[in-house]
């Protein structure tokens, strides 16, 4: 068996830490106990809860090259990202306070049976078009159906993203009553942050969400000079935000939707040069490069699990969906009633060093180094980061 790190939902997750914060402004989530270590106490006691999200920053990352930065002093404990772990499935974590298991979006790509289609979640459109939905009348929030984490705390609530993302499909539909904050840079980014948190003594979460770094990784790679650089900027830019926030009564929480690994280019595995494979699949593969979910068309299951046994076995875990579903890869209780529509009938869980791409016609895969969605501790595990000022 290898060395995947499965996520701790029962007090050791981001869906744990979502709990928490719901409990310390009168919400709860029945399903996720709060995170350890976390009292809704503390939480409540604060004025201002500001809890930011660098898309991408894994703990193996902060803890290897981080070492003597402001984040890494104000580390507390890893914790585990969901499953897979990727901004798709963890970031509509933090903005519904639930698992997969229950918002039951499962990837980059997932398949909406609804729909007829795959879809691009995060653009909110089908795989093969440019158009967001949206612009077809289809609303991302009534096919979500998602309750916002925001209409939940009975507190007032700030969202701030970035411009090129603020009024997308589904930003939006996770918006709810909270007020929306665009912001231009990371430098603008704090200064909202700090802004908010001394207008006024009524009590705020603030939630930002920053996703410089994981652009970088995946162009450039997790191990390059160029992140170490940007990880630099966002240190400074997280010491200035302490200062800047000192007297205010703001409890600052940092964590991740993931991490990353960096993959060869001999190691990315094309679909196209396994056509015995292809030929076994019904639609092309969904989710992640280092988490697909295939779906294999009838009788064809013996020979597509021989193939990989005999091809590609050294470099991906062939499992049954079902199996995986029921043995809480993607959460605790009761299932999204198309979560299993989601995740096909078998999932390919790449090992070390592998991804695998299955581009549609017309499409290019993204010329990425560094990828996630895969369970390996790198992309698995995240910081928890906590501080007061």
């Amino acid at each position: 068996m290898s060395d995947n790190v499965y996520p701790d939902y029962r007090g050791g997750s981001i869906v744990n830490l979502m709990s928490s914060i719901l409990a310390a402004y009168g919400a709860e989530c029945e399903i996720y106990p709060l995170l350890k270590h976390l009292s809704p106490d503390r939480l409540r006691q604060s004025r201002n809860l500001v809890l930011l999200v660098i898309d991408g920053l894994g703990y193996d990352y902060l803890t290897r090259h981080g070492q003597g930065s402001v984040l890494n002093q104000n580390l507390q404990h890893p914790i585990t990202s969901v499953a897979p772990p990727t901004t798709a499935t963890a970031i509509t974590t933090f903005l519904t306070g639930l698992a997969p298991q229950q918002h039951g979006l499962t990837g980059w790509f997932t398949w909406f049976r609804e729909l007829g289609s795959v879809l691009a979640v995060l653009p909110f459109k089908p795989r093969c078009s440019h158009e967001p939905l949206g612009r077809a009348g289809i609303s991302a929030e009534a096919l979500f159906g998602h309750v916002p984490v925001f209409d939940q705390l009975q507190v007032r609530s700030y969202s701030l993203c970035p411009d090129w993302i603020a009024q997308s499909d589904f930003n939006l539909a996770h918006l709810g009553r909270a007020e929306l904050v665009p912001f231009q840079g990371l430098d603008d980014c704090l200064s909202h942050i700090t802004r908010l948190a001394h207008a006024d003594d009524e009590q705020k979460y603030i939630y930002a969400y920053w996703p410089g770094f994981d652009r970088l990784a995946h162009s450039e790679g997790i191990g390059s000079d160029v992140t170490a650089r940007h990880f630099s900027e966002l240190d400074a830019g997280f010491a200035r935000l302490l200062d800047s926030l000192a007297g205010s009564d703001t409890t600052v929480i940092v964590t991740a939707d993931h991490g990353f690994v960096d993959i060869e280019e001999q190691q990315k595995i094309p679909l196209d040069a396994h056509p015995v494979m292809k030929a076994c699949l019904s639609i092309p593969l969904c989710g992640e490069q280092r988490l697909s979910y295939a779906y294999v068309r009838h009788g064809k299951r013996e020979q597509f699990e021989y193939y990989i046994e005999q091809h590609l076995s050294h470099a991906m875990e062939l499992q049954r969906s079902e199996r995986l579903l029921h043995g809480n890869l993607f959460g605790l209780g009761k299932a999204h009633p198309e979560l299993l529509s989601r995740i096909g009938d078998y999932i390919l869980i790449m090992k070390d060093g592998y991804v695998i791409h299955d581009p549609i016609p017309g499409e290019q895969p993204p010329q990425m180094v560094g990828f996630h969605g895969g369970l390996s501790e790198q992309e698995m595990v995240v910081p928890f980061i906590c501080t007061s000022v």
